[in-house]
């Protein structure tokens, strides 16, 4: 089978498509004929090894797949499914069955693989992580990519009271607010963590805000945390800058009665019902239209160099695919 294998850690550049054998599934696991692949910000830090979990070389990257089932209860239907440990970018992958989740014809590849992971994130991080409440000011860093474009949706559906993205372009700012957010700004030509709280302060009609999903680090992290009112939560799921913030007191959050949680999606796949009640409750909300999974671009399994520099170079939004096979859905 063709797959994109990393052999050295680095950029781009280390992607190379190779020929493998095909994975063989062990118990408890499904193959899947793979049509496409995710690709995910998370995956620029696997081939450098700066993410949470360490790489070992060599390895095929990608985390979520959608094609079709061969074994297990879903055998010959078509599926979307995270995998236990990478293999995506590839003609076939292995994937466990707990964690293979059909899909419904008229949903297509792209908004499938970004229900399962971008779409679960969104989910568990308003619901479980910040436990957004109704008439709550939000605040969605890269409120037009993968996870923010849903975020924003699901804030507003929910009854955030105001859904402020942040975005580094007029058009990632017009899909924003397409999306359903109040407003929506700029903190990429911000230097301090007192601009990005200005920024967010102002754009919450001057007040404190009281739930921020922050993706970035360093001051933008800071300036977020800082714009947080008493009893405000702050939730961090990634660190696209690479650079960490300031460390935390935890004297000062007391000070405040401010909460930070972190969010891994590892950790909500391994709780009692798993990713079921997000992806229950994702899908319902596509099929009836009031949710828009936000297909970005679309690549050859060949072109993962191409997908991934785009993603480094914030060239994206929403939910980018690698092509493998064909698209049932058109």
């Amino acid at each position: 089978m063709k797959a994109v294998h990393v052999s050295r850690f680095g950029g781009p550049e280390v992607l190379e498509v190779v020929d493998l054998d095909v994975p063989r599934p062990g118990p408890g696991q499904v193959l899947v004929d793979v049509d496409a692949a995710g690709v995910n910000f998370a995956d620029t830090h696997a081939t450098d090894d700066s993410y949470l979990r360490r790489q070992h070389l060599p390895f095929v990257p990608g985390t979520e797949v959608v094609g079709v089932a061969r074994g297990g209860r879903y055998d010959g239907r078509r599926v979307v499914a995270l995998l236990g440990g990478g293999g995506g970018y590839a003609e076939q992958a292995v994937a466990p069955e707990a964690l293979a989740f059909p899909v419904p014809d008229e949903i297509s590849d792209g908004a499938a693989l970004a229900l399962v992971l971008q779409g679960t994130t969104a989910w568990h991080l308003l619901r479980t992580s910040t436990r957004m409440g109704s008439g709550e000011s939000v605040v969605v860093h890269a409120g037009s990519g993968g996870v923010g474009s849903i975020a924003v949706q699901l804030a507003r559906q929910w009854g955030a009271g105001r859904v402020i993205a942040t975005a580094s372009s007029p058009a990632k700012r017009e899909l924003a607010v397409s999306l359903g957010a109040h407003a929506a700004v700029d903190v990429s030509h911000t230097s301090t963590a007192d601009e990005v709280r200005d920024v967010l302060r102002d754009a919450n009609e001057g007040r404190s805000v009281d739930v921020v999903l922050e993706m970035t680090g360093g001051h933008v992290f800071d300036g977020s945390l800082a714009a947080l009112a008493p009893l405000g939560r702050l939730a961090v799921y990634g660190l696209a800058s690479r650079v960490p913030p300031t460390p935390i007191s935890p004297v000062a959050l007391m000070g405040t009665s401010r909460t930070v949680a972190g969010f891994w999606l590892v950790h909500a796949v391994q709780s009692p019902n798993g990713l079921q009640p997000a992806m229950d409750e994702l899908l319902s909300l596509v099929r009836a239209g009031r949710l828009r999974p936000v297909e970005g671009g679309t690549y050859p399994l060949e072109a993962a160099r191409q997908a991934h520099a785009a993603l480094l170079a914030r060239d994206t939004t929403g939910k980018l695919v690698l092509r493998v096979g064909a698209d049932p859905t058109t």
